[in-house]
């Protein structure tokens, strides 16, 4: 049996539907995240979701909270719990942005997409985020609801 150069799967990825269309999304930032066996098995089956989600900056580390990652079938006792705090791997001078930004009223940082690299990592996509007023929402269906009525008169 000989060992190839296997390419990973990196098909896999997570989207955070609701976050673009709450929040007006000013920066983003590309994290690892640190997991237990089982839900990297799970995360890599598309068992995951980033509905609610939130971040937290503690003692000079970012967590993401509320992440929902179902057990994995085959595990055990082993097994994780699906909703519990997952730590964030950046650099000191990203960590001090997002604290920064966090600070201000109105600001928060929120997973927007997660995704396996080519290197079979997990990888999170945060952003810092300003939330939108019921009117700036309203706004945004309008613009998607033109465009779409635009694109359908173009192919006819």
């Amino acid at each position: 049996m000989t060992v190839g150069n296997n390419k990973i799967n990196n098909g896999i990825l997570i989207k955070n539907k609701r976050a673009a269309f709450d929040y007006e999304l000013l920066e983003t930032f590309t994290a690892g995240i640190v997991l237990t066996g089982t839900e990297i098995k799970s995360l890599r089956a598309g068992k995951a979701s980033l509905v609610d989600t939130y971040c937290l900056i503690e003692r000079g580390e970012v967590w993401v909270k509320n992440m929902y990652i179902a057990e994995y079938f085959y595990g055990t006792y082993n097994n994780h719990p699906e909703r519990r705090e997952r730590k964030l791997l950046l650099n000191r001078k990203e960590i001090r942005k997002l604290e920064n930004a966090a600070k201000n009223a109105g600001f928060t940082i929120i997973p927007t997409r997660m995704f396996i690299n080519e290197k079979g990592l997990a990888k999170i996509v945060i952003a810092v985020a300003r939330g939108k007023k019921e009117y700036d929402k309203r706004e945004a269906i309008k613009a998607r609801d033109d465009k779409r009525e635009i694109d359908r008169a173009f192919k006819h």
